[in-house]
C-alpha cells in the first residue's frame, strides 16, 4: 500500500516542498522514518500514529515506511504532521489520491487527533498559488490568514475526523482591504522645531536612514513616533511580502487583510544580537526583519551594543540579511528605513554650559558609532532645545496628513521614475545609475568638488550625498540637482565628517 502528500518546510520566507511518501507493508510492525529529519520531525511518528489511532483509524501491524524528499534539505517543524497523516491515510484507502493530488498540505496534531495552528502559512498559500496547485488544508485556527490569498482554494480541519466526515472549504475574505490606521500621534504635536521636521520630510520622502543629535527633550522620540504617520501605505507586492514575513514570526493570528501598513518597531538598546538579526533553533526574523519596507528606530543609539550595531552595516547594503548558524542558513529581507536618536554626550548637554563631560569623555560617548555605520547614515541633523516662545507661541503646526500627501507624491514620482530598474526610491539608486538620475552641471559640479575635498568624503558618503541631494530636488520640483540642493545635502552629514 503507497500514499503520497505533498507538504511544506519554511527557509527564510520561502517555502520549500516536501514530498511525504508512505510504503506499508509486510514486515516486523514499525514506523520509520526517513530524510535528514530534525529532532521534533522525529519524535512526531508517535504523536501521529496515537493521534490516527484515537481518530478512530485502525493501522495495521505491518512496517510503515515514511520519505520525506528530498533528502538534501533538513526537515524542521512541527507543520509535517498533518501531510504524514494524510499520507497514511491515503495508503489505508481512506483519502483517496485525487483528493491529496497536486495539493498542499500542513498542520500539527494532539494525541487526540486535534490539529493546531502552524506559522508560516501564509507563504504556503502563496507558495501554492504560484505553482497552480489544486488546494491548500491548513489547521482551523489558521483559516483566517489563509483567507487572506485571492484565487486560491483552501481547506481548514480541526482535527483528523473532519477529513473523513468532510472538509470545510475555507472562502476567501473580500473585505480584507487595507484601511489607514487612527494614528495616536500626529506631527501637529511637534511645536517648532521647523529644521528637525524639514530633515524629517526629506528621509521620509526618499526613504533615506536618518539619525537625530540633541538633548533630552528635544523632540528626538516624539519626532520618530509620528513617522508612521506620513509613510504612504505599501505597495501590493510589498504588502504580501511583509505579511509572508510577520507570518513566519507567527503575529499573523486573527489579521482580516495583509498588512498594509509600514512597520515600525523599536526595540529597547539590551536586544541581543540574535534578537536583531533573527536566528533560533527554529529560525524566525529578527528586529531587521520585521521592519521590512518600513522603520527600524533605535532609540539611545550609543548604548546599543556595539556588535548589535554593526550587524547592521550588511543589511543596509544588501536589503536583506543573512543568518548562518550550525545546521542551516536562512535568508531575510530587510530593506529598512533606519531612524536613530541619541545624545551628544553622557550627560547629554554637549556643547552648551550646562554640559558636565570631560571632553575626551564626549569623544569617547561618540566613539561608541563607528565611521562605516555612520557613513551609510544619509541625514544627520541636529534637533536644537525647544524655547518657550516655541512652545506657546501658537502657532498652528502642518498636520501628518498634510505632508504624507507630499511624501506620498514624491514617492509616485520615483516609483514612475524608477519603473522597471528593480528599485523604488532615491536612497536606493545603484551607482552604475547615479550618473544617470543624479547628474551634476556647472556650478553644481564645482560645488560638489570642492566638498568632497574639503570633507575628506569617500565614496559611499559621496553617492548618498547625492541621493539626498535628489530628493531635495524633487521635493522643489526640479529636474536637475541645483548648488542649493547640494549645499542642503551637505549639511546634513556634517556631523559625522
Amino acid at each position: 500500500m503507497y500514499g503520497k502528500v505533498t507538504g511544506a518546510v519554511l527557509s527564510g520566507i520561502d517555502v520549500l516542498p516536501v514530498s511525504v511518501e508512505v510504503d506499508i507493508s509486510d514486515g516486523l510492525p514499525c514506523m520509520e522514518m526517513v530524510g535528514f529529519l530534525s529532532t521534533e520531525v522525529k519524535e512526531s511518528k508517535e504523536r501521529i500514529r496515537t493521534a490516527l489511532k484515537n481518530t478512530g483509524v485502525s493501522i495495521p501491524a505491518k512496517r510503515i515506511t515514511v520519505s520525506l524528499a528530498p533528502s538534501n534539505i533538513k526537515k524542521t517543524g512541527s507543520g509535517l504532521d498533518l501531510p504524514i497523516a494524510f499520507a497514511i491515510m491515503n495508503a489505508l484507502g481512506i483519502i483517496d489520491s485525487e483528493t491529496v493530488e497536486n495539493s498542499m498540505v500542513v498542520g500539527e496534531l494532539h494525541l487526540d487527533g486535534r490539529v493546531t495552528k502552524v506559522s508560516g502559512v501564509l507563504p504556503v498559500v502563496v507558495y501554492a498559488r504560484a505553482n497552480r496547485m489544486k488546494m491548500c488544508v491548513v489547521p482551523e485556527e489558521n483559516a483566517s490568514e489563509a483567507a487572506l490569498i485571492e484565487d486560491m482554494r483552501v481547506f481548514s480541519i480541526s482535527d483528523l475526523r473532519s477529513v473523513i466526515t468532510g472538509m470545510k472549504e475555507v472562502e476567501h475574505n473580500p473585505d480584507g482591504k487595507v484601511k489607514r490606521p487612527d494614528y495616536e500621534y500626529d506631527l501637529s504635536d511637534i511645536c517648532g522645531q521647523e529644521g528637525l521636521k524639514r530633515a524629517c520630510e526629506i528621509a521620509v520622502g526618499g526613504m533615506h536612514n536618518f539619525l537625530m543629535i540633541g538633548p533630552p527633550g528635544a523632540g528626538k522620540t516624539m519626532m520618530a513616533k509620528r513617522i508612521p504617520s506620513i509613510l504612504p501605505d505599501l505597495l501590493e507586492d510589498e504588502r504580501v511580502e511583509v505579511s509572508k514575513i510577520y507570518s513566519v514570526s507567527g503575529l499573523m493570528e486573527g489579521a482580516d487583510s495583509l498588512i498594509g501598513t509600514r512597520p515600525f518597531r523599536s526595540p529597547h538598546h539590551t536586544i541581543s544580537y540574535a534578537g536583531m538579526t533573527g536566528g533560533g533553533v527554529n529560525p524566525r526574523p529578527g528586529e531587521v526583519s520585521l521592519a521590512h519596507k518600513g522603520v527600524l528606530f533605535l532609540d539611545e543609539l550609543p548604548e546599543f551594543s556595539p556588535s548589535t550595531l554593526e550587524v547592521l552595516r550588511q543589511p543596509l547594503e544588501d536589503k536583506k540579511i543573512t543568518v548562518s548558524r550550525v545546521g542551516y542558513s536562512v535568508e531575510y529581507p530587510s530593506d529598512i528605513l533606519l531612524v536613530c536618536a541619541m545624545n551628544p554626550c553622557k550627560c547629554g548637554y554637549y556643547p552648551s554650559d550646562r554640559c558636565t563631560c570631560q571632553r575626551s569623555a564626549v569623544l569617547k560617548y561618540m566613539g561608541r558609532i563607528s565611521k562605516p555605520l555612520l557613513d551609510r547614515i544619509d541625514i544627520i541633523v541636529r534637533a536644537q532645545a525647544i524655547s518657550f516662545t516655541e512652545l506657546y507661541g501658537g502657532r498652528e503646526e502642518e498636520s501628518s496628513e498634510t505632508v504624507r500627501r507630499r511624501v506620498t507624491k514624491l514617492h509616485e514620482l520615483q516609483c514612475e521614475r524608477y519603473e522597471g530598474l528593480g528599485f523604488h526610491y532615491n536612497s536606493q539608486i545603484p551607482p552604475k545609475y547615479l550618473d544617470r538620475f543624479c547628474k551634476l552641471k556647472g556650478a553644481a559640479k564645482i560645488y560638489m568638488e570642492r566638498a568632497f575635498e574639503s570633507f575628506s568624503l569617500t565614496a559611499r558618503g559621496y553617492h548618498r550625498i547625492l541621493k539626498v541631494a535628489r530628493t531635495i530636488a524633487d521635493m522643489d520640483s526640479c529636474a536637475e540637482i541645483g548648488r542649493d540642493h547640494l549645499m542642503e545635502a551637505v549639511s546634513y552629514r556634517e556631523e559625522s565628517l
